[in-house]
């Protein structure tokens, strides 16, 4: 199997986790920088066992590196934290289809990293994402708690495309699980000090849902994540985790009861279309 292949899998793979991490933000009965903290510290530890018992390095080549290692955990605490308010504030489906700016941001930022200008097939698969998210989105009074859902979401897609971009220009030459380990540390050491609930008062149905968080719906697919990095751009990525609003809407149809609209559905075949154009597209390129 092709490298490129192979990166395609893991980036499938993890955006299907990443569609159920949106449940959690209202499944546990806490507020989005707690989530965030011990979602963090659980998936931090997960990932140090899976490390030590496939002997893997920790130690990272530079002091350059561990700078580069903090700013990331940096960005990808405050784009947790953000996410989960967003969803918090406007409800599942209208806050992840405002975090699913993302990728348009990353298809104009990203090619001015390296000189370059967007491709004109990268623009238009944005547009037709963007087209998608604009049917997804449901009416909503933009003086209530939906408009800073969405201005929330768009936050954390800020900060996501460019946690993205930055691991895959500065970082991309360490694995999945050992780049995860030093953001999940980094984002659950710089958030602990402000968090309300203290450990000892969380449920033990809190808790459980905290550890399937961290474990199965963060350490895993971040590290997919960002070892498909490794040989796909952050553009691609950006664009086929396009699916993730879709598995999210499934999901709370499934398990929280909500009914998607015919425009939810309209909106989701756009985004979906543009997403398997995106890996037919670097499929091909690398046959």
């Amino acid at each position: 199997m092709q490298p490129q292949q192979q990166s395609l899998i893991y980036l499938h793979t993890a955006v299907l986790l990443f569609g159920g991490t949106a449940l959690f933000a209202k499944l546990i009965n806490l507020n989005a920088l707690d989530i965030t903290v011990y979602r963090a510290a659980i998936a931090a530890i997960a990932i140090l066992i899976l490390l030590l018992a496939q002997k893997k390095a920790l130690k990272l080549n530079s002091a350059k590196d561990y700078a580069i290692a903090v700013f990331l955990g940096i960005t990808v605490g405050i784009h947790w934290v953000t996410y989960f308010a967003g969803m918090q504030m406007a409800g599942i489906a209208v806050g992840m289809i405002a975090f699913f700016t993302y990728p348009v941001i990353t298809v104009f930022i990203e090619p001015f990293f390296h000189g370059n200008k967007p491709k004109l097939k990268d623009l238009l698969s944005a547009a037709v994402v963007m087209l998608g998210i604009y049917l997804l989105i449901p009416a909503a009074d933009f003086g209530n708690d939906i408009t800073l859902g969405v201005l929330t979401g768009i936050v954390s897609a800020l900060f996501f495309a460019f946690r993205n971009i930055i691991h895959k220009r500065y970082f991309s030459q360490y694995g999945g699980p050992q780049t995860m380990f030093y953001q999940t540390v980094v984002a659950s050491l710089l958030l602990c000090a402000f968090i309300e609930v203290p450990v000892m008062q969380v449920s033990h149905y809190d808790l459980g849902l905290l550890v399937v968080a961290g474990v199965i719906f963060t350490a895993t697919p971040h590290s997919l994540f960002a070892a498909s990095l490794q040989y796909l751009s952050a553009s691609t990525a950006g664009l086929i985790s396009c699916l993730q609003p879709l598995y999210g809407t499934f999901l709370a149809f499934i398990l929280l009861h909500e009914q998607p609209s015919l425009l939810t559905l309209v909106g989701g075949t756009l985004v979906i279309s543009a997403a398997f154009y995106e890996t037919w597209s670097v499929t091909r390129k690398h046959r």
